[in-house]
């Protein structure tokens, strides 16, 4: 490899000239890769950023490196209709084929609304698929810079640096550019038209029919001052919002969702925009901010997923004697209890601890079948805010929850409702919280008693409770591990790894959940 060329200012300015050159026609590659990058979980994207863009720069150094095989592709191959075409023009029309269906396809999801579906529920795209893709690309988007090389300067050494100078400044770049994207829904949309148009731009040259570069960088350049100008008008209503009382706004933008009607359009824009500045942070503490969620997530709430179960439930046997039941009810702390003749599946109704206390008071001692009240039974399946109304017509605060066969499942009392609305309520003496711990290494130490609900919350995922009849976090183990697991077993989920933390007997303790890529 000669460097000559070191003492000749002509040749410096075709490096200058060819440095530019590649680096705008990267461009492409690099929208590419930032859309497709995008579909990865946050920890693999730059990974992939980085493997695409070195992957791209070692094509470019192998075709350099075969600069003699490189001239042949341009040579006819065969003759259509008067058209000569080469495998140059073939590998065009395929990559500009390929990179059509990409566009259309990923811009077909975006407006229908599957990729932000997909994004809240945590389901991303598989690793090495998006490599596959980049790949296939790579080879295209390279193909084309080095013919231009080529056809600039007749040093390979000049080429060489020109390629390699162009990719360190489309890395340095790429993540900024990635970022911008991400944040910016409109821009991904505005980035798959430009990939259209270059979709369409390769096949048409490859059948001959060359286009000016300039006219499509003219048209993308174009199209940036107009989305720029969408973004300073965003930030500007943004701005509008967030300078007023952004509590009563949020209230009356969302009660005119609830309601309904011709105001829900604008509505959802104006919450919309609260959520894009991050006012809404601002606006409401974090414990009425998580209340509020509870609150418009209540009505997709069954029974099953706040009562206390079976096996939690305490409960009185009617044929104790008077000062086992006095002790039962002492030990509890609690108000009110279902009353059952031997075994819990032999319910016979209710009773409120005041009403045996004040028997007691009155005659020294107690008689469980005069205290007794009629039970209210509700299904398991039963909606939250219907069990509500439940409880204000029957004018009792505790229900026997009951499934599809009448067998005993387990209690719900109006307090039960509150913790799903407000979070968990100091526990009872001797009684120990369900909560969720954020360790130092980012991930959760999470109690397997944990309602599925308050699990997806924690985490932002959804779905989770799709695939299986379970309410709780330790239902959701059993139902992906199909048996009763030991410590340490575990296993991926939308690109998260559930492993089982500690075991109490047959019941899992306690679930540290983490991103996959994670140690």
């Amino acid at each position: 490899m000669s460097m000559e060329w070191i003492a000749d200012p002509s040749a410096w300015a075709g490096l200058a000239t060819l440095i530019v050159l590649e680096v705008v026609l990267g461009i492409d590659n690099l929208i590419f890769i930032a859309i497709l990058a995008d579909k990865l979980p946050p920890e693999q994207r730059n990974k992939a950023r980085i493997i695409g863009l070195s992957l791209a720069l070692i094509m470019r150094l192998a075709l350099l490196a075969s600069i003699s095989w490189i001239v042949t592709l341009t040579q006819p191959i065969i003759t259509i209709l008067g058209a000569e075409i080469s495998w140059r023009d073939v590998i065009l029309i395929g990559g500009g084929a390929f990179l059509l269906f990409k566009g259309t396809s990923e811009l077909h999801e975006r407006l229908e609304g599957h990729t932000a579906a997909k994004a809240s529920s945590g389901a991303y795209a598989v690793f090495w698929h998006v490599i596959a893709q980049i790949v296939v690309l790579d080879a295209v988007f390279s193909l084309d810079s080095v013919i231009t090389a080529v056809g600039m300067v007749k040093d390979l050494s000049v080429m060489m640096i020109a390629v390699i100078v162009a990719v360190v400044v489309m890395m340095i770049a790429s993540r900024p550019l990635m970022n911008f994207v991400s944040r910016h829904p409109t821009v991904v949309i505005l980035c798959l038209g430009f990939l259209l148009m270059i979709g369409f731009s390769l096949i048409v040259e490859g059948l001959g029919y060359h286009i000016p570069k300039g006219y499509l960088y003219a048209a993308i350049g174009f199209s940036i001052l107009v989305e720029a100008a969408n973004q300073l008008g965003r930030r500007n209503v943004q701005k509008r919002v967030t300078s007023t009382d952004l509590r009563d706004r949020t209230a009356r933008a969302v009660l005119r969702i609830l309601r309904g009607g011709k105001d829900t359009s604008e509505a959802s824009e104006e919450v919309a925009a609260i959520i894009s500045t991050g006012g809404g942070g601002t606006a409401f503490t974090a414990a009425e901010s998580s209340m509020i969620e509870r609150v418009l997530t209540l009505g997709e709430r069954n029974v099953r997923s706040i009562m206390v179960p079976r096996v939690d439930t305490i409960w009185l046997d009617a044929a104790d004697p008077p000062e086992v039941v006095l002790r039962e009810i002492n030990q509890s702390g609690r108000s009110r209890f279902p009353v059952c003749r031997g075994e819990v599946d032999n319910v016979i109704g209710v009773v409120h601890a005041k009403d045996l206390l004040e028997q007691q008071r009155l005659t020294g001692t107690i008689d469980l079948a005069t205290a007794v009240r009629a039970p209210l039974y509700v299904n398991d399946t039963m909606p939250v805010l219907r069990l509500l109304e439940n409880f204000r017509e029957a004018n009792v605060h505790l229900a026997i929850v009951v499934d599809e066969h009448g067998t005993f499942e387990g209690v719900v009392t109006a307090t039960d409702v509150l913790v799903a609305i407000a979070g968990d309520l100091p526990e009872l003496a001797g009684e120990e919280k369900a909560e969720a711990v954020r360790r130092e290494d980012g991930a959760w130490m999470l109690d397997g008693r944990m309602a599925i609900d308050e699990v997806e919350r924690v985490l932002q995922l959804e779905d989770m409770d799709e695939d299986g009849d379970f309410t709780t976090l330790a239902g959701f183990m059993l139902a992906h591990l199909g048996h009763l697991p030991e410590e340490g077993e575990a296993f991926i989920w939308n690109g998260w790894r559930f492993e089982v933390a500690d075991m109490n007997g047959r019941r899992i303790g306690s679930v540290v959940a983490g991103a996959s890529g994670a140690s």
